[in-house]
């Protein structure tokens, strides 16, 4: 009978590190593809009111948000206190929103343009005047599909 001799005890194999650049690019396309860029700079503070029936959007891609609120506090030794309008990127006033609205629907196709939801996001605090007068541009705008913003209470 023979024995069999080992050959050293040369303690544990190295790691094979081969395939490791192949998982960190997997990694990085898998995050890449589902990450989403902040599309607007918040320059209003908005807390959403609380609501129990909510519904919730189904394609965003044709949805336009405003928003209402005080703006944000590094914004407020320039604009004040009082409720202000966000369109995109910037303050705007009323008689922007026809302007916005047309430009919303100038970027979707023929197909979209007749579902194209304007979102309203208003601060708790906000005054109904201002919201009233954002609907009533809308109505003039031919905006008639509104919706509103809330967090969803248990």
């Amino acid at each position: 009978m023979a024995v069999i001799k080992k050959k050293g005890e040369g303690g544990t194999p190295a790691i094979n590190t081969a395939s490791l650049p192949d998982i960190v690019f997997m990694l990085l396309f898998f995050f890449m593809v589902s990450t989403t860029m902040r599309e607007t700079e918040m320059m209003v503070r908005v807390k959403l009111p609380e609501a129990t029936e909510v519904v919730k959007l189904e394609k965003k891609s044709l949805v336009s948000y405003i928003f209402i609120g005080p703006p944000a506090r590094q914004y407020q030794g320039l604009f004040g206190t009082d409720s202000r309008i966000q369109l995109n990127d910037s303050f705007k006033t009323l008689v922007d929103i026809r302007d916005f609205i047309s430009a919303e629907r100038d970027a979707l196709s023929e197909a979209d343009r007749a579902f194209l939801t304007t979102s309203l996001k208003v601060d708790e605090e906000t005054r109904m005047g201002i919201v009233t007068d954002v609907k009533q541009e809308l109505r003039k705008a031919s905006a008639l599909k509104i919706s509103y913003s809330a967090r969803r209470t248990e």
